[in-house]
């Protein structure tokens, strides 16, 4: 369905018992983000905070759960979307035998062309009111974490531009705010607008750049999604809602932008100007991205509706409101892949994690040996995808959105040192592991039941008999106990069947993980351990879900893995992963390593006094209180003389 604007997506979700709205007094400085990140944790409510101190109301957390995600987009549930998608392909490029089928498909052009955006005359909406001076620090533009350079606007809607085809690029790019007229424009060297900007640079021209903020959700969603080059956001848009774009002109630049739109930023960006420090930023890693210089943003017009709402959301340690919308990239682009790259596969799953880039989960139909790797190999290659860390590729009969079911399957059909590729190539400019930026490595993992021909005589087995793993529990603590170093173990895997054990280090040496799980592994107690994770010690391992984010986030595949082969017959071949904090003295690593993300002290001591009034429940404790004992200290970066928290001991 086509939501008029975002007012009218907040009454629907007002109606559906979706929203609350917060009349005490909140600061967009911390406050909010510090509300939102404990609504989000427990997948609760939309947020609209109506006295901010600004003329402007604030709507966060709006697709914070997937059913918000599904109303955002006008459907029941994601994969209504994906099916559509798929059945419109099945039409679109089936064989044509006569003239009647040819006929038979006129409809479904017709559906296709009333998707597409169209340029109107006049004014819009979000043309009602424009600010004589442009101003964007008169918008409640959130100041998310503690340790952020300023004040950033996190769901604009950018629109650029190619200067010699004219194709319209959407993408969704943090902007920190720097004065009443100019923001940075923070778009990685992989995005498309970054291309576009490159070629505005060889011409020696002013880059016009359009954003907006709020309108029909479907918008901002659109914005996100991993589009071929080329492909118009604005006609996914239109796909979703079933009503075309309606775009007006700009009143200072030669752009067009949605005429319902809550706010239009026009401005330029001028490619022969220096670029400006940007950032530190609170990411959706659940660390800090650290300052770098981007472009500087020049903004000539802000126009607002009479009524706006300004939309945000925040990001940091998983889940928050972005995980949803990756869900719905995740369930939307599952059927293109299938249709066009790589047919065998029957389901993929993004676990929240791994955010994003870190961690996916394939499930294929098999049919023949090396088929695992051949899928890797293509999903590499395709787009976004190939910023993927770690791939897992499953068949049979799993269920991969069960993460025990995908743990169990993994253990019975992995053989560490058979079934485990490594290689290298693009990461995501975010990933703060990789010895080079943007550049590191990849794991992948065949777990699919093995043909004969992907064995080898005399092979040690698969599989995990439970039994004897509760049977070693008690030795492995008992043994873990002979080195100092080890703060914890986490052995509570063993009790589901799956041979993985997290061990906590203080690492004070070069080649500590290797030399540590060497010994382990040694011993007649992890004799049937696959695999081995060291984790740094600042950190509570008996969360299995933080162990795996602060893994994924920490480990360059490639560079971090060591193999030890079974010693003798009835054990198994193991490999340990080092997920510490990597350090110049210990691990040869030259680039500056972040903090993960808190609110401070005083903060969640505000929101603790004020919670009672704010409508949202019994108090919902602050995350932050657990992730403040596990900082470094140093701020956005951690200071790499500091080894330990001060806070935590």
């Amino acid at each position: 369905m086509a939501y008029k604007n975002l007012q009218h997506f907040i009454k629907v979700l007002e109606a559906a018992g979706e929203l609350v709205r917060i009349r005490e007094y909140v600061s967009p400085k911390l406050e909010i983000t510090e509300i939102a990140d404990r609504i989000s944790k427990q997948y609760g409510p939309a947020l609209l905070f109506e006295n901010t101190g600004y003329d402007f109301p604030v709507l966060i957390n709006s697709m914070g759960t997937e059913k918000r995600m599904a109303m955002a987009l006008g459907v029941e549930k994601l994969d209504d979307v994906a099916a559509e998608i798929e059945q419109l392909f099945k039409t679109m490029t089936g064989p044509k035998h006569s003239f009647l089928d040819k006929l038979k498909m006129l409809p479904q052009l017709g559906e296709i062309a009333s998707w597409m955006p169209k340029e109107v005359s006049g004014r819009g909406a979000c043309q009602e009111v424009a600010m004589k001076d442009p101003d964007i620090t008169k918008l409640p533009v959130l100041t998310c974490w503690p340790e952020d350079g300023g004040p950033f606007v996190t769901l604009p809607v950018i629109q650029t531009r190619d200067p010699h085809t004219g194709i319209r690029n959407v993408g969704l790019y943090r902007m920190q705010v720097f004065e009443p007229t100019m923001t940075g424009m923070h778009w990685h060297r992989h995005k498309v607008s970054a291309r576009h900007f490159n070629e505005y640079k060889k011409l020696g021209q002013r880059m016009p750049v359009a954003v907006t903020i709020g309108g029909d959700p479907a918008y901002t969603y659109s914005a996100t999604a991993p589009l071929p080059d080329g492909v118009d956001e604005f006609m996914l848009a239109g796909f979703l809602r079933k009503k075309r774009v309606e775009l007006v002109k700009c009143l200072t630049i030669d752009m067009h932008v949605p005429a319902d739109a809550d706010f239009v930023i026009e401005g330029y960006v001028d490619p022969n100007e220096e670029f400006i420090l940007e950032g530190p930023f609170g990411d959706h890693t659940g660390y800090y991205s650290l300052a770098d210089y981007y472009p500087r943003f020049h903004i000539t017009a802000i126009t607002y509706r009479k009524d706006p709402v300004y939309l945000c959301t925040i990001v940091g340690i998983p889940p928050q409101e972005d995980a949803w919308i990756g869900k719905a990239t995740e369930r939307i682009f599952l059927a293109p892949i299938k249709m066009t790259m790589v047919p065998e596969i029957v389901d993929m799953v993004l676990p929240v994690e791994g955010v994003f880039h870190n961690l996916v989960i394939v499930k294929i139909r098999k049919d023949y040996p090396g088929q695992a790797l051949k899928v890797m190999n293509s999903l590499w290659g395709a787009g976004q995808m190939m910023f993927t860390k770690m791939m897992v590729i499953v068949d049979g009969d799993v269920n991969i959105h069960n993460q025990v079911e995908v743990a169990q399957y993994i253990a019975n059909h992995v053989d560490p040192l058979r079934d485990i590729t490594f290689s290298q190539g693009p990461t995501d400019v975010l990933d703060h592991s990789c010895s080079r930026m943007a550049f590191g490595g990849k794991m992948g993992v065949d777990a699919t039941a093995k043909l004969e021909e992907e064995t080898l005589p005399g092979a040690l087995s698969d599989k995990v008999i439970i039994g004897e793993l509760n049977k070693s529990v008690p030795a492995i603590l008992e043994a873990s106990k002979m080195y100092s170093e080890i703060r914890e173990v986490n052995s509570s895997l063993l009790d589901i069947g799956v041979p993985l054990v997290f061990v906590s280090i203080e690492k004070n040496r070069k080649g500590h993980v290797k030399e540590l799980a060497g010994k382990l592994l040694e011993m007649d107690a992890f004799r049937l351990v696959k695999v081995l994770i060291f984790l740094e010690h600042t950190m509570d391992i008996a969360d299995v879900a933080d162990a795996v984010w602060r893994f994924s986030n920490n480990f360059d595949p490639k560079r971090d893995h060591f193999n030890f082969p079974a010693g003798k017959q009835g054990e198994v071949n193991h490999i340990a992963f080092d997920g510490t904090r990597k350090l110049k003295e210990f691990d040869g690593f030259d680039r500056d390593w972040p903090n993960i993300l808190a609110s401070d002290e005083t903060t969640m001591n505000r929101i603790d006094a004020i919670w009672s009034k704010l409508g949202l429940g019994p108090m919902i404790p602050s995350p932050s209180r657990k992730y403040s004992r596990q900082l470094y200290a140093g701020g956005a970066v951690a200071d790499p003389e500091a080894l330990s928290n001060p806070v935590a001991e």
